[in-house]
This record gives structure tokens, sequence and C-alpha cells, in this order.
């Protein structure tokens, strides 16, 4: 039997023929980020691959098998399931059954008005309250949240960024008093405000004021917080509004190394705060794409922080990440099949080998997640874990002569993205001009034009079209617990020490007008029961508000 010796002769003698005889499918064959896929990757490939330079070994520079030497093998991921809706009480209750049916760490979401500096009985919040995440108005409302809860004991990730000073504020104070040292809690601050500006729009203070407050959190961790990540710089919004994957790993890193030279800027050392970073990406469904992703992203950024910014320390040059499935994907037609997606993405970010984990839920469609839904977007991670056999080698797919591909060519695609960046000045600079938003936008609108035309196939939207029963067991938010969030509010405010509110406010007022680390003021405020609207009120008065940036 006569056998190939090259790729190019297999092409010659095999491929073409076969396909004389029977035509491949009338499309082409590119990943989001316009890569065309060949129809096979050999050895020819990669003639000039470097085994040490391109992926080394789990755990060391630059870091493409993993950032751990041991990754799954020592410990599973952490599996966080993002939560919070209608008040801190049924939040509370919520986590309490997740903890129990076997999540293995915290994940908060906070409603609109928190995430953007009202309380709940402004009238900016109305009909808000309790909506998207539960709502915090105080640190009343945090103590509840955490009722029962050892946060010494468990590590929390809170999604919240143009107000993140304060309610880590909350937190600490929390912990505090629960007798927990801040020094032992374990967790993440999203606090990454330059991705608001791009895509998701939770901002409430100008980019300049933003980054202060974001690098007064570094400074203030390095020296009270150690074991706390400071920021999560987020790419899942990116995604979320429509890029590619490469505009993905692009515009993240770019975020990134905006917020690595401001910390630089006001002082602090590399070493002293680049362990603590973290980063947050969402994971689709285009499934060796997205493991492809994670790889090139990490050696990206182990290449910038060592090359860019002299990183010596190998925690300096890790990108650790958690990961979401990607919420924009899942269809209100035929629910079911959103399990289904929602496992593909999930072995995605496993095989690309993230830290922490959350799995969308088959109703996020229509609501935020039911009990039995959230509970079977978790039994999908426990059975990857336990069941799959994924977590038992190291990256797994690394060699695989496709994955390899497609990881080279996603990074060079992020390097020129984040090289156009630079010479615009910098990511904020960039963000100022419209760029990142002009890309993702453009990104977004030719998929949908391929969606609509057929030319991308959503399962059950526009083929493969059949009746499905109307889903049940739906959770809706009661408009009562609004009301009773704003009583809970207005009973505080009666029964706080006001002069003691007053002196904290006034205090803050005067170290955000100076240069002082804005951290210890926010403790004091939120120790008096000062609301976070009337933090951020005092905020608005000294930074004032961001307007929308528009994009034309």
């Amino acid at each position: 039997m006569d056998t190939s010796k090259s790729k190019q002769e297999w092409l010659e003698n095999k491929l073409q023929p076969a396909i004389k005889k029977a035509p491949e499918r009338e499309e082409q064959f590119l990943t989001t980020s316009g890569i065309e896929i060949e129809d096979v990757y050999t050895p020819d490939d990669h003639q000039a691959f470097d085994y040490n330079q391109a992926l080394g070994y789990p755990g060391e520079f630059p870091f493409t098998r993993g950032v751990q030497p041991t990754m799954y093998r020592g410990r599973v991921w952490t599996m966080r399931q993002y939560s919070g809706f209608a008040s801190a009480e049924a939040t509370n209750r919520r986590y309490h059954y997740l903890l129990e049916q076997g999540q293995t760490g915290l994940s908060v979401a906070f409603d609109l008005p928190t995430q953007i500096g009202y309380d709940s009985d402004s009238p900016n919040a109305q009909g808000e309250v309790g909506k998207v995440g539960v709502p915090i108005s105080s640190l009343e409302d945090m103590e509840i949240l955490f009722e029962g809860i050892p946060l010494g004991k468990v590590s929390t990730s809170m999604t919240i960024n143009s107000t993140a000073s304060a309610l880590l504020a909350m937190y600490i104070a929390v912990g505090k008093k629960q007798g927990v040292d801040p020094s032992t809690l374990n967790g993440t601050i999203q606090n990454d405000v330059l991705k608001e500006y791009i895509a998701r729009g939770t901002y409430v203070f100008p980019p300049s004021p933003s980054m202060r407050l974001t690098t007064d959190i570094f400074h203030y961790c390095a020296q009270n917080l150690p074991q706390w990540n400071t920021i999560s710089i987020s790419g899942y919004h990116i995604r979320e509004a429509g890029s590619t994957a490469a505009q993905e790993i692009a515009f993240t890193l770019a975020d990134g190394i905006a917020y690595v030279q401001a910390a630089i800027d006001t002082g602090l050392d590399v070493a002293k705060f680049a362990g603590r970073l973290s980063f947050f990406f969402a994971a689709n469904t285009n499934l060796f794409e997205e493991v492809a992703k994670f790889r090139a992203a990490r050696r990206l950024w182990a290449q910038i922080m060592k090359d860019r910014f002299g990183a010596k320390d190998h925690r300096s040059m890790t990108l650790r990440f958690h990961t979401q499935t990607c919420g924009h994907t899942l269809t209100a037609q035929q629910p079911d099949n959103n399990v289904i997606r929602t496992a593909i993405q999930a072995l995605a970010a496993i095989l690309g080998g993230t830290q922490s984990l959350h799995t969308n839920s088959r109703d996020e469609a229509y609501a935020t997640p039911g009990e039995d839904a959230v509970t079977l977007a978790l039994r999908t991670q426990q059975l990857l874990a336990c069941e799959s056999g994924v977590a038992d080698c190291i990256d797994p797919l690394g060699g695989s002569y496709f994955v390899e591909y497609l990881t080279d060519a996603l990074e060079e695609k992020a390097r020129e993205y984040i090289q156009k960046i630079d010479d615009l000045g910098g990511a904020l600079r960039a963000i100022e001009q419209g760029f990142p938003q002009r890309e993702i936008q453009e990104s977004s609108y030719r998929t949908q034009k391929d969606i609509e035309s057929g030319k991308k196939v959503v399962v059950g939207v526009n083929q493969f079209i059949s009746p499905y029963p109307e889903i049940t067991g739906l959770l809706r938010v009661d408009a009562a617990e609004a009301e009773k969030q704003r009583q809970r509010l207005a009973s505080l405010k009666a029964r706080r020490d006001n002069e003691r509110v007053a002196q904290a406010l006034n205090n803050l007022k005067t170290v955000a007008s100076s240069d002082e680390n804005t951290m210890p003021a926010f403790i004091d405020c939120v120790e008096a029961y000062a609301t976070l609207g009337e933090i951020c009120d005092v905020l608005r008065g000294i930074f004032g508000e961001q307007e929308e940036i528009l994009v034309i």
C-alpha cells in the first residue's frame, strides 16, 4: 500500500481525487477570528517549531501548558456559579444551597443600581432593584448576604467595577465582624473599569479618577490583603459584545498593560502587585479555537510581562483566569440545547487550563436561573471533573498540530491588535477614540448577518427548527422585594449614628481630593453604615460623571 511521504504528496495524490468524487461542504472553513482552517495539519505546518520556546512545561515560562505544575491533578478548578437576585436574604439562601451541592467558591452578581452607585431607594433605581443581581446599599446588606458563610474559609469573587472600592471595603468589614483578619481573606474583585467604557457601560466616573481608584486598591491590598486578587481583567464582556476570539485576547491584554503601567506610574513595584492580577474570559462554542485562545493568551501575557515590564518572578508573568460560558450563545428557542452548548464551552475552558469556571443555565435566555437549572449547570462541571477524564492529564491537547497552529495564529492576530493600540497611545487613548468599540461592533454585525443569511448555523434558530415545550420553573423577582429593601434602608438611616456618617463622608471627600490612598476612607464610611449612594455622591462631586463615548 502506497503511503504519502509529505502533506503536499497527500494533498495531490489522495485529497484532490477524493474531492473530485465527493466535494467538500460548500462553506468557508473559518474560525470566529477569520483564521482559515486547512483540511489537515501535520509536522509540515510546524517547520520552525521549538518546543521549549513555544510550549515549555506546565508551571514554567511561557506557561502555554498551564500556570501550575500539577494543574487539575492536584486540585480541580474552582466551581464558582455566578449568583445574585431579589434580595440579600434570597441570595444568601442560594449561596448556602450551592455550597451544599458541591460548589467550591462564591461569585456575587450585583444589581444595576449597585453597579453604578445608587441606593435602592434612589429614583434612578426604580424598577431595577434586585433584577440582575443582589442589591447592596450598605454594610447591613452585605452582612445579611454572607450570614452563616465563614469568609476566612471561602473564596469569593465579586463582579463589581466602578464601585469596587466600596464593595471591597464592605467585604473587609464583614470579615472583621466575623473575626477574620483581612490578610487571610481570599477572593477576587473585578475592578476593571476600562472594559466598561469598551463593552458594558456600567461606569460612573471618568477614566482618570477611575484608574486612580483601581490603583489605590492595588496599593492597599499589596500591604493588607496579600491573598486577594485585586483585579479581574475581563475579556468576557468584550466577547459578549460581539468580539472575535483574537479581539478578546488583544483588547483584554491591552487593558491589562494599561493597569500595570498605571500601577508602576504610582510607584508600585511589579513584583508587589502583578502576582495578584487575574483575568476573566468567555468560553464560546468553537471548541478548538477557544482552547487555543486560552493557551495563546497565557503565552502572550507572560512575554509582555517579561519583555515590556521586566518581571522576573514567574508568578508576575502568569495569566490566571476565571471562565464563564457564553451567555450570548444561549437561545430562547429549544432551551435544552443550551445545556449542550454550555457543556462544550465548559470543556473548552477546562482543556484550555482555566482556574475557575461558571457554567450558564438552560433558562438564562428567559430569566435569572432557577434552582433546578443552576443545579444542572453545576452538575455539568462536576461530571466533567469526575467522569470525563479531562482533569487527569495536563494540557492534553498540547502538541496537537491543529491546536498549536491555532494558538500561533491567534497570538499573531492579537499581537497585531495590541500594536495598533500602542500606536494610538495605549488602551485608554484607543478607547477614547472608539477603536476597540468599532472593531467589536463590526465583528458583531458580521456575525449577525451570517446568522440571518444562514451562513452561520444556530441549531434550533435558523436550522433544525422544531416545536419545543414551554419552559417552566422560571425565577421571577417579586416587586415586593424592592419595597422591603427600601424599608430596610430607611430603618438603617434612622438608627445609625448620622454624625459619625457625616464625619466619615467628609473625610472621604478630603482624602479623594488629595493624593492619599482612598481605601481606608472607604472602610471608615462603610463601617459607619454610610450607604453606597452617599459614598458615590461624594465622589461624583469631586470626580464628575462620565458621559457615553460616542463611536462614529
